[in-house]
């Protein structure tokens, strides 16, 4: 497995597509804008789904499935939700093949298998989900729904790069309905928070936690909130966001419900989600020139043991030492990995492990036998040290914890050493062509400045974050008042 990483420096997003690829986390595929994740980088992804899961379901979400597919009428029928997908949308006509009569060794589609209706292949689920809803939903007593599902999406994008733009993904899609406003509000909220505490605490990534401008909302949302991250070439990446989409679902499918008082009225709805996105976060956050570096808790191998011997009876000698260890690492739970594989050299292993961000290696050879010790090397840092053979298993379990909180750290400098305030136009100009990073300006609140600055500097907002201050200022770009400073930045 070669390293041969093109430097970050250099061109950062030939850095990242050589290390998808090089660590062996996903490929492109022979279906145009779509990837095969391999083993090594779904063992990540499965991780991320675990804690996701379990928290979703602590919060008293139930998992369930639904079509793939959505009747165009469907799909039509929250006007907004339409329009905002529509150029995505891959749609199926035909329902079947047949033999081409002019060669037999080719197959083309059947005019006589027509649909009597075309089916949206689903960029997200929200039609089919609230037609659904629909027949669950008669009573205050049927309330609330709290839904998740764990499933692909299409969205035929034309510009893709693996994990962070694809024209089919995976992802989590909540979608949940209320009895009032304020449920669905705290519920949009809540969820927010949900993940704003994985990626902060699990993936060790910092992020800002905010609301998006109203040209940036989900298509038919009446507010999204969002966690936004920043990635070490200064571009922002929108990790999460949670929608709280008020009525207008209930009213395109006619979701009502009886109230306590015996009224009729419409659900209150909510969805949420984030994507195989967050392993291009990971990725782009923790890694270096060497290759991957992996939070221990992502970590599908936490700890790896390389033996170095020669002959038979060394390696013997070392496998007794190194099964105890990894014995004694598991019952703490430590996932570990005795690599002793005869077909590659120690330095081999080494390097393939030190691109797939293993968070601790550990090597062992006669004399580390003799003096009772093992090599202990952190991928974060790549520093080693000698450890008692008996302090091991100690020192590792605190190690683990020490690079998590590490990685959170230093993410959360560089992050916060790139927040950037402004007060002119020619400043902000400034700061996002030589620095980077997040922006912080005064904004008019209209669409048509937000537009115009996007158009000049490709910078968008962010966010409104939600611990910003309000004070009296003017807007960077029109000069009009302004009462609180937004994000902005260039964005994956």
């Amino acid at each position: 497995m070669s390293k041969n990483l093109t430097k970050r420096s250099e061109d950062y997003s030939k850095w990242y597509n050589e290390l998808v690829v090089k660590a062996d986390l996903a490929e492109n595929s022979a279906v145009r804008g779509c990837m095969v994740i391999k083993p090594y980088g779904y063992a990540i992804w499965e991780k991320m789904q675990a804690e996701l899961d379990k928290k979703f379901k602590e919060t008293g979400h139930q998992n369930a499935y639904f079509p793939l597919f959505v009747p165009k009428s469907l799909f039509e029928a929250e006007e907004k939700n339409a329009e905002g997908f529509a150029k995505e949308c891959a749609v199926v006509t035909h329902y079947r093949l047949k033999t081409d009569p002019d060669d037999a060794s080719k197959l083309i589609v059947d005019p006589n298998a027509k649909l009597e209706e075309e089916l949206i292949v689903r960029p997200t689920s929200e039609a089919i989900i609230w037609n659904t809803y629909k027949g669950w939903i008669q009573s205050y007593r049927d309330l609330p729904i709290l839904v998740n599902q764990w499933a692909n999406v299409v969205r035929w994008e034309m510009r893709t790069r693996l994990f962070l733009r694809t024209a089919e993904f995976l992802w989590q899609e909540g979608h949940t309905a209320h009895e009032t406003r304020q449920e669905a509000i705290a519920e949009t909220e809540q969820m927010n928070n949900v993940y704003a505490d994985f990626v902060e605490n699990f993936m060790a990534i910092p992020v800002v936690k905010g609301r998006k401008t109203e040209s940036e909302r989900f298509a038919g949302a009446e507010d999204t909130y969002c966690i936004e991250a920043l990635m070490q070439d200064g571009k922002a990446l929108q990790a999460g966001t949670s929608h709280f989409l008020g009525q207008n679902f209930a009213k395109a499918f006619d979701v009502k419900f009886t109230s306590k008082e015996g009224k009729q009225d419409y659900v209150w709805a909510t969805s949420w989600g984030v994507s195989t996105r967050l392993m291009g976060a990971l990725i782009m956050t923790h890694s270096d020139d060497n290759g991957l570096v992996l939070p221990p808790n992502l970590a599908p191998i936490q700890v790896v043991i390389v033996p170095i011997y020669k002959g038979e009876e060394q390696l013997d000698q070392i496998s007794e030492v190194a099964n105890q260890l990894v014995a004694d690492l598991r019952a703490k739970g430590i996932s570990v990995k005795f690599d002793n594989r005869d077909t590659h050299r120690p330095g081999a292993k080494f390097a393939q492990y030190e691109l797939q961000g293993v968070p601790l290696r550990i090597a062992i050879g006669p004399k580390d036998l003799e003096k009772g010790t093992v090599e202990l090397a952190r991928r974060d840092t790549l520093s080693k040290q000698f450890v008692q053979k008996d302090d091991v298993v100690n020192t590792i379990e605190a190690l683990l914890v020490e690079i998590q909180e590490s990685l959170h750290l230093k993410a959360t400098q560089y992050r916060d050493s790139h927040i950037t305030e402004v007060n002119s136009f020619e400043e902000f100009k400034e700061v996002l062509e030589n620095k980077g990073g997040f922006i912080s300006a005064h904004w008019d609140g209209t669409a048509e400045t937000e537009q115009k600055i996007k158009e000049l500097t490709k910078a968008t907002i962010r966010c409104i974050p939600f611990d910003a201050k309000e004070e009296n200022g003017v807007c960077v770009y029109s000069g009009n008042p302004s009462k609180v400073r937004v994000l902005f930045a260039k964005a994956y």
